[in-house]
């Protein structure tokens, strides 16, 4: 009879024991309010996100003024604009002084001969009549390649902006992720309080201590691996914007909005690199049309007037019309026909990258959708997750129907579903913003 009051006492003891740490572990209460929800079906934003969209263009901004890229492709704008220049100068007449100094000797059957220093100046003016076109294909081809250019500075433009948005969701994502694993880590932390208590009047649940000990551990490394991939990012987003990085509040509610497919193919064409691919096959067309243009007879109006001083002083002027016709000259017609095919393959190089990002656009969409979709059933499913470790730590708390085990499954298995929650809302929100750049521009959207 001793022996099993000694034993009720002791059972006692470590059931007041338990139960005096179990409202402490009820009060480790972890914040479950996801930051962002779409709509389900929708993808429409729950909040305003003018805030944080305004703050990514800012960062836009700011990273297009630092890039070295896009600064580089303005001068090559610049320059290919200068090239216009020149190629229309051409077409204007064009005036040449030249002269010459030195010893001179002349000698000619019954003519005084004559020898001594001279000096020698010559004035010419040339100007085409008729080329063949040549000039104006000219002209077009080098306002065609200008065009390319500024096309492939909107590109450049694009690039940095989607590398800029990108970057900063994906400190958002990770940012967030953090929240989770420092929730996750305060309830292991509570729970190997509570555990710690218990083992001091019972020695036998030191397991329990331990395996709760080694998911704090793992939470706390999931923790500080994730805290790393935000300064990683951070490394790369300080590059585009520099030190001064706003904050990522609101971030999950700026692309929850996804464009109909149809809207965004109808886009592609518009797109700044199909576009400069559109320019490079005109220009490519039109320098062919130049090259075939020396086929035909090219007519040029001179005027030249030189002055002798010195030994043999003498005045000539001469005026007139030049003139050139091909009449032979098989290179002519092999170089056309290489430059005619360049064009045409520079069109089928446009046609096939349009069809290509037509496709990608398709490809982009789809995952967007699934990882929307993703997102929708995470949120039920989290829903039911937070209800079955309620009930687990209830029936251990109060019941005794489950174990610790089970307790810690349950939590680690909601707080993974969280971080899953977080990562499939992210996926579709950069899949969004990969969609509006293979459109119009994630630039333009954010205008």
């Amino acid at each position: 009879m001793r022996d099993k009051n000694t034993r009720l006492l002791c059972l006692g003891a470590v059931l007041m024991a338990a139960s005096a740490t179990w409202p402490a572990f009820g009060r480790c209460i972890d914040e479950d309010n996801i930051e962002q929800r779409p709509n389900k079906g929708t993808g429409t934003p729950l909040t305003d996100a003018g805030g944080p969209r305004a703050a990514l263009q800012a960062m836009v901004n700011e990273a297009r003024k630092r890039s070295q890229i896009i600064g580089a492709n303005k001068l090559l704008t610049e320059a290919a604009l200068l090239d216009v220049k020149e190629t229309k100068s051409g077409a204007w007449p064009q005036v040449n002084l030249s002269g010459s100094a030195g010893y001179a000797q002349n000698k000619a059957t019954g003519i005084e001969d004559s020898q001594g220093n001279q000096t020698r100046a010559t004035l010419s003016l040339t100007a085409p009549l008729y080329d063949g076109g040549r000039q104006n294909r000219l002209t077009d081809w080098r306002n065609s390649l200008a065009e390319a250019a500024r096309f492939g500075q909107l590109s450049a433009e694009e690039q940095v902006a989607l590398q800029t948005v990108s970057l900063a969701v994906e400190r958002s994502r990770y940012r967030l992720q953090v929240q989770v694993y420092q929730q996750y880590s305060r309830k292991m932390s509570c729970l190997v309080e509570a555990l710690e208590t218990i083992v001091r009047a019972d020695k036998g649940r030191t397991s329990e201590l331990v395996q709760a000990q080694k998911n704090l551990q793992q939470a706390e490394i999931s923790q500080a691996q994730t805290v790393s991939m935000v300064r990683q990012v951070e490394i790369r987003l300080r590059r585009f914007v520099g030190d001064g990085l706003p904050s990522t509040e609101g971030l999950s509610s700026v692309l929850l909005d996804l464009p109909s497919l149809n809207d965004l193919i109808a886009q592609a064409e518009a797109s700044s690199d199909i576009a400069q691919l559109g320019a490079q096959a005109e220009a490519a067309e039109s320098y062919a049309k130049s090259v075939n243009a020396l086929k035909k007879p090219q007519v040029n109006w001179v005027f030249s007037g030189s002055k002798s001083a010195g030994a043999g002083e003498s005045t000539a002027i001469s005026a007139g019309v030049n003139f050139n016709i091909p009449l032979y000259a098989p290179g002519t017609a092999y170089a056309s026909d290489a430059a005619f095919k360049r064009a045409e393959a520079a069109r089928l190089q446009r046609a096939d990258a349009l069809e290509g990002r037509r496709f990608r656009m398709a490809e982009v969409h789809e995952q967007a959708m699934s990882s929307f979709d993703r997102a929708h059933r995470l949120i039920d499913v989290l829903r039911d997750s937070e209800r079955v470790r309620n009930f687990t730590l209830q029936q251990w708390q109060q019941l005794g129907r489950r174990s610790l085990f089970d307790v810690m499954s349950s939590e680690s298995e909601h707080y993974g579903l969280r971080v899953a929650y977080v990562n499939a809302l992210y996926d579709a929100q950069q899949s969004a913003a990969l969609l509006r750049s293979l459109g119009l521009g994630i630039s333009n959207w954010l205008e």
